[in-house]
């Protein structure tokens, strides 16, 4: 959601410099706090910009729903899908159009309200409601019934095609056969909220810790909506409470990967990620270990901004800026932590062709490489054409360490090879930047999406005309028909694999983004901690499972 999720799940780099962490004091034999409590003190690289669900649309958001709350299913720690608040696996009919679920009875909100069917279908019905401008709203649009006659305006949240059968049962009805509709299940999107709760708190819900509800592994406190810190409790109404190790979990927002690697090696932190140089440094250490991603790091390009077209709107100019930095270079000096060049957008390892089981990333190659020389060609095929001999662009990114010494080298690149382009870096806060995101405030943005599920659809979607993660005003008529034709092909999975195919080769050379590199985390993890639980799509991590053993 990985975004968010735009990041997973969207972010910069600077996102992914350091992330989650775990500590604790006492001796060997104890658990990390005094008083016999486990206790994990974790560091993220950014603010949570918000903890509604239906509204969230970042990593760090994500990452924290995922721990306090729980949809129909989880993604257990082997990531395969584990029950949450349904019971059983649902009853499918044999059209495979329609879902009944069975709520726990068990389960409950950190209230004491019984979670219900009612639940969903609210949090549901939000999320598709046009007057609430989720950024996430896509991920309904044609799956669940009516949700995109909704999203419209043409038809009423309440013609949502999911509905309570009673308190604990709920029919859902597709728009088509979905064959990943489970695995999206697990995301922030399609968790529950308490329509009564939520009505209650009006425009005070989500606005800090104390005015959300809870009904996963943890409960959020000390979030007062902005700050740089907050923390997870055991919730001992979870139905599944006896599982969850860790008694309290406090995370602290950290965005220089030196200061995190001074907490590591003090015995401060437990887990970190590493970037750049720093993992030069922890060579030979054996708690350094890989841990592969989803995440594809690609620059946004964007053809319009303040109602008028930018120098991106000319496609040379496009494939120019596409072609003229060094990506191995890049993951070589300056990640440093086994990362890869990117030369798609669907990353390698995500989704295999049903026939074959050939990799996506595999069949279809190296899309938009690095070639100096047929950047320059395009350069000046594009100036010509705009009648100009020289262009401004200004690249986004975040301002943390990485995500600065990112935008200085692709400025140098940029620059180097393609005479007459002048690149201004502007680095804000996280938040910030996703707000430039959504206002279509850049030229250049380098952004990071991690897999919801495991299909190449949830990257390629992303790029369909009117996605509202789509901010770079791209729109292709022959794209959005490949996407369209996959999404209905649910019963031909041999064509819907080939239209995924076919339109990945159309974005490409078309290039409203450049992609970057598929991301590999450099961890640092201290041999007592257990069971950390990272997960390949969706949020980045699991904390149910996870313990301290000094």
């Amino acid at each position: 959601m990985k975004k968010s999720k735009l990041a997973g799940l969207l972010g910069t780099i600077g996102i992914s410099a350091i992330a989650l962490a775990a500590c604790g004091g006492g001796d060997s034999s104890q658990p990390s706090s005094g008083d016999g409590k486990q206790v994990l003190n974790l560091i993220e690289s950014a603010e949570i910009p918000s903890m509604d669900t239906v509204l969230a649309t970042d990593s760090a958001s994500f990452n924290v729903m995922n721990n306090v709350n729980e949809g129909l299913y989880r993604q257990g720690p082997d990531n395969k899908l584990v029950l949450g608040m349904a019971a059983e696996e649902p009853e499918v009919s044999e059209d495979n159009l329609t879902y009944t679920f069975k709520i726990r009875e068990d389960a409950n909100w950190s209230n004491g309200d019984p979670v219900t069917a009612n639940d969903f279908v609210f949090a549901w019905k939000r999320l598709a409601d046009p007057t609430s401008a989720s950024e996430y709203a896509y991920m309904i649009d044609g799956v669940v019934k009516n949700a995109g006659a909704i999203l419209k305006g043409d038809m009423e949240p309440d013609e949502l095609g999911a509905k309570a059968l009673d308190d604990k049962t709920l029919e859902v009805q597709l728009e088509t056969p979905v064959p990943y509709f489970k695995d999206l299940l697990v995301l922030s999107m399609f968790l529950p909220q308490n329509e009564d709760f939520v009505n209650e708190m009006g425009n005070k819900y989500a606005s800090n810790s104390d005015s959300l509800l809870y009904n996963g592994p943890f409960t959020m406190t000390n979030w007062d909506g902005t700050g740089l810190s907050w923390s997870l409790e055991k919730n001992d109404t979870y139905w599944d409470a006896d599982t969850v190790q860790l008694d309290e979990i406090n995370v602290d927002v950290i965005k220089e990967t030196s200061t995190a690697l001074n907490l590591y090696e003090s015995g401060d932190i437990d887990r970190m990620k590493l970037t750049g140089e720093y993992v030069q440094t922890q060579q030979g250490n054996p708690d350094l270990k890989d841990e592969a991603t989803s995440t594809v790091a690609f620059f946004k390009l964007n053809q319009e901004r303040n109602g008028e077209d930018t120098p991106l709107a000319n496609p040379n100019i496009r494939k120019a800026i596409s072609m003229s930095f060094d990506k191995q270079g890049f993951v070589d000096t300056i990640l440093q932590n086994g990362s890869m060049p990117a030369n798609g957008i669907v990353p390698e390892g995500l989704a295999s062709d049903p026939d074959s089981n050939n990799d996506f990333r595999e069949q279809n190659g190296d899309l938009l490489s690095y070639n100096a020389d047929q950047a320059k060609d395009y350069w000046e095929k594009g100036l010509e054409e705009l009648g100009v001999d020289s262009v401004t662009l200004e690249l986004l990114g975040d301002d943390t360490e990485n995500a600065k010494r990112t935008g200085e080298y692709m400025q140098a690149q940029m620059q180097s090879k393609l005479p007459g382009l002048s690149i201004k870096l502007r680095n804000v806060p996280f938040k910030a930047r996703l707000d430039s995101n959504s206002k279509g405030d850049y030229d250049i943005q380098l952004a990071l999406w991690g897999a919801d599920y495991a299909d190449p659809m949830n990257f390629l979607e992303l790029f369909e005309t009117g996605n509202s993660n789509n901010s770079e005003a791209y729109s292709n008529p022959e794209y959005d028909k490949l996407i369209e034709s996959a999404r209905n092909n649910a019963s031909n999975l041999p064509q819907r694999w080939e239209d995924m195919r076919e339109a990945e080769k159309i974005l490409m050379e078309d290039a409203p983004i450049a992609p970057v590199y598929q991301r590999v985390f450099a961890i640092l993890e201290k041999p007592y901690v257990k069971d950390f639980t990272s997960h390949l799509v969706g949020a980045e991590d699991s904390y149910k499972w996870a313990s301290v053993q000094k």
